[in-house]
This record gives C-alpha cells, structure tokens and sequence, in this order.
C-alpha cells in the first residue's frame, strides 16, 4: 500500500479539473457529515462553469491561505467573497475569493447511491440544512444520542 499526502493527491485532481476533467474522490474528513461521511461516500467536482454563477447550498473545493484544500457548502455570498460552512459545523469561514474555489462538487455518491442536484438528499442539504446553521450544535448533539443508543 502507497501513502499519498493528501495535498499533493488533490493538487493533480486540480490540474484535471483545470484542464476541464470530471474527476473524483472518496471523503476524507467528517466536516461535511451528516451528508457525507469519511472513508464511505464519493465526490464528482469539475472546473466551475463561467456561464454559471457560484451561489448560497453549492458544494465547492477552494484552498485556503495556508494551502490547505477544503470541500465545503457555501452559506453566503457577498462583494467581499464567499463564506463557507461545512454540513456538520456551526462557524463559517471567509472571505473566500472566487480565485481560491477551483471546483464544484456535482454529484455524490452517498451510501452507495448516487445522488445530484434533484434528489431529495441533495435538496435537503443544499437549501434546508443550510438555513438551520443557528440550530446545527443541537441538532447534531441529538443525532449523535440517537446513533449511539441504535449501536
């Protein structure tokens, strides 16, 4: 077995995106849990299209300042640039510049069921989910009791 450093292994699925590739991916990471889970769900992204813009529930891969790259939702755009969340996180993140987004995230694989925008789970999270960010602690905090009293 080969150990790839993350980074480098999603700067190459950069390059594809850029040269106009679908690529995709597993999920490393619990940020974008309930909707996608580490080590079991799949991501379709591709290079941003010019004739669409970037709005309020897309799922996105940007880098950060750091280098880091990151797949989250966006929860709100504004003229200084996008703020992003993650589905299982309560504090948002930005300005991201247009610049920094180089993917957007076009259908998933989730428990082993494709999904894209129009399915119910796409919807849910994209445009409910998204609205509850002042409830999501709770909300959370409740879901994980009721998975751990199932186990």
């Amino acid at each position: 077995m080969k150990v790839v450093n993350t980074r480098e292994y999603v700067s190459v699925l950069r390059e594809l995106t850029e040269e106009g590739q679908v690529v995709s991916m597993q999920i490393a990471g619990s940020s974008m849990s309930p909707f996608l889970i580490h080590n079991r769900d799949i991501i379709c992204f591709r290079k941003p299209e010019p004739d669409r813009r970037l709005k309020k529930g897309d799922m996105v891969f940007y880098q950060r300042i750091s280098g880091q790259y990151v797949m989250h939702r966006i929860c709100r755009v504004s003229s200084e640039g996008y703020y992003m969340i993650g589905d299982a996180q309560w504090e948002m993140e930005g300005p991201i510049s247009e610049e920094q987004i180089f993917a957007r995230i076009i259908r998933v694989k989730r428990k082993g069921k494709w999904i894209e925008p129009g399915d119910f789970w796409w919807e849910f999270f994209e445009h409910v989910w998204i609205r509850l960010i002042p409830f999501r602690r709770m909300i959370v905090r409740i879901y994980g009791k009721i998975r751990r009293t199932r186990e």
